[in-house]
C-alpha cells in the first residue's frame, strides 16, 4: 500500500504525474466542470493541529470529486483512549484515505504501519509534502515551466523548507536556503535531501543579498511556527536581517515573484508592500493547495492504490 508521508515517498515521475492530474483538474474547475473521479470515496481528516487551508482544501476537493469527508478531532481519542494498534486499523477500515495533521512525524509513521488505507501527511514537524506540491505547481504556472526556475527560500529551514528542498531536488530546480547558520539544515539533513537530486542540489548561505541574486522565486515562512512561541523574541532578533522587503526583492531577478505558505506576519518575515504588492502570488499559491492535493488524492486512490 502506498502512503505519502513525505516526498521521499514519490519519485520525480510520480510527482510530475500528480502535478499533471492536478493541472488538468484545475482547468476543468475553471471551465465549471467537476469530474467525479472519487465518487463514493470517504476521506478522513485526523487533525491534532489547527488548520484552515489544509482542512478546507481537502474537504472541498473530495466533494468536487464526488466523495465525502469526515473531520476527526481530539474527540476520537487518537493516542489517548486506545492504543494505536487498535485505533488505526479500525478507523482506517472505514475510510478510503486518511489525512493526518500531527504534532510528531513519528506518530504518522506509526499510524501508517497499522493502516488499512493510504495515509497522506497533512503536516508534521518534519515534513509538509502537500504544501510543497502546491508550491511547485505555482512556480510552474508563474514561469510557464520549471526549466528556468531558480528559487531562494529565506528564513528558518523548517518543515516547509524541507519539503520544498525535496521537490526541487526531485525535479532538478535550483534552490538556495538563506538563513543564519544556526537556522540552516545541518550537514546530515542537507546530505539526505541532496541524496535524491539528479541535477542541481540545494545550497545554503548566510548572506541574504547574494542568496537572492538571479532568483525568480523568493519564498519565506513565519519565523516562529506553532509550538515555538517561547522562542519568538530570540527568533525575531536572529532573523531580522532576513526580512523580505522591497530592497531584498529588488536584488533578485527582474520580475521575481514572492511566495509564502501562510499565515504570514506582516512586519516580521515580510513587509506588507511585498506580500500585498504586484510581485506576490500567495493567493494563487494557497488556492493551488486545492488543485495539487486533488491531483495527489486522485493519483493515490485511482492509480497508485487501485482497488
Amino acid at each position: 500500500m502506498r502512503h505519502v508521508l513525505s516526498l521521499f515517498d514519490l519519485s520525480a515521475e510520480e510527482i510530475r504525474r500528480v502535478l499533471k492530474i492536478g493541472t488538468d483538474l484545475k482547468q476543468h474547475f475553471v471551465e465549471g466542470l467537476r469530474p467525479t473521479s472519487l465518487e463514493q470515496r470517504v476521506l478522513g481528516l485526523l487533525f491534532e493541529k489547527p488548520s484552515m487551508r489544509t482542512r478546507v482544501s481537502f474537504e472541498t476537493l473530495i466533494r468536487h470529486a464526488g466523495g465525502s469527508s469526515l473531520f476527526l478531532g481530539s474527540d476520537v481519542g487518537w493516542g489517548t483512549r486506545e492504543p494505536i494498534q487498535d485505533f488505526v486499523p479500525i478507523m482506517t477500515s472505514y475510510l478510503d484515505c486518511l489525512v493526518i495533521r500531527a504534532k510528531r512525524h513519528e506518530d504518522v509513521v506509526a499510524a501508517a504501519q497499522y493502516s488499512r488505507c493510504p495515509i497522506i501527511n497533512g503536516l508534521t514537524d518534519y515534513s509538509h509534502p502537500c504544501q510543497a506540491l502546491a508550491d511547485i505547481l505555482t512556480v510552474q504556472e508563474l514561469l510557464g515551466s520549471l526549466d528556468n526556475a531558480k528559487i531562494t527560500y529565506i528564513g528558518d529551514a523548517n518543515n516547509v523548507a524541507f519539503s520544498l528542498a525535496l521537490v526541487c531536488n526531485r525535479l532538478e530546480v535550483p534552490l538556495t536556503i538563506t538563513a543564519p547558520s544556526e537556522y540552516q539544515f545541518d550537514s546530515d539533513t542537507l546530505s539526505l535531501l541532496n541524496s535524491v537530486a539528479t541535477g542541481p542540489k540545494t545550497e545554503q548561505t548566510v548572506d541574504p543579498l547574494s542568496g537572492v541574486e538571479g532568483s525568480n522565486i523568493i519564498y519565506t515562512d513565519v519565523w516562529t511556527s506553532m509550538g515555538q512561541e517561547a522562542e519568538a523574541k530570540r527568533r525575531i532578533q536572529d532573523l531580522a536581517e532576513y526580512q523580505v522587503n522591497a530592497e531584498l526583492l529588488a536584488r533578485a531577478g527582474v520580475g521575481a515573484r514572492f511566495l509564502h505558505c501562510l499565515p504570514a506576519r506582516r512586519g516580521e518575515e515580510v513587509t506588507a508592500d511585498v506580500i500585498d504588492g504586484p510581485a506576490s502570488a500567495v493567493i494563487q499559491q494557497a488556492e493551488n493547495r486545492l488543485h495539487a492535493q486533488k491531483g495527489l488524492v486522485v493519483w493515490l486512490l485511482n492509480e497508485a492504490n487501485q482497488k
